[in-house]
């Protein structure tokens, strides 16, 4: 996993400076209670936003010690596969310029842990003759 270093620097470094940022902007309260509750997950909604947040955290963490990254990305695959769905799908491909909100910065962050869980690609198992 040291051929990831990069990769999970910068997956890092977007994971924590899009949580902290919502910690101290109240972004992670107004998702929690004007989205979550909203669609359904009402009085769950600021709880389920704030393990989101709390997830990205410790993913982050995780990812820099290069420590349980299969599980770290793995939930964090999930969580940007359910934002896609919920949120951004709806809103099209462009996060900026062609659009807003949209699903490219997720479906990039996915490939790349997926690079990441999968350093050599997706290759068919040797098998001996």
């Amino acid at each position: 996993m040291k051929s990831t270093f990069l990769l999970r620097f910068a997956v890092a470094v977007i994971l924590i400076i899009h949580s902290v940022a919502g910690m101290f902007n109240g972004g992670i309260n107004d998702f929690g209670r004007l989205y979550l509750d909203m669609v359904g997950f009402a009085p769950f909604g600021m709880f389920l936003a704030w393990s989101i947040k709390i997830s990205h955290l410790v993913a982050a963490v995780l990812l820099l010690l290069n420590r349980y990254v299969k599980l770290a990305s793995i939930i964090t695959i999930f969580i940007l596969i359910m934002g896609i769905i919920m949120i951004h799908f709806k809103e099209g491909w462009f996060v900026v310029g062609g659009g807003r909100n949209g699903m490219e910065f997720n479906f990039l962050l996915i490939f790349v842990l997926l690079a990441i869980l999968f350093p050599n690609g997706f290759q068919k198992a040797q098998t001996n003759p």
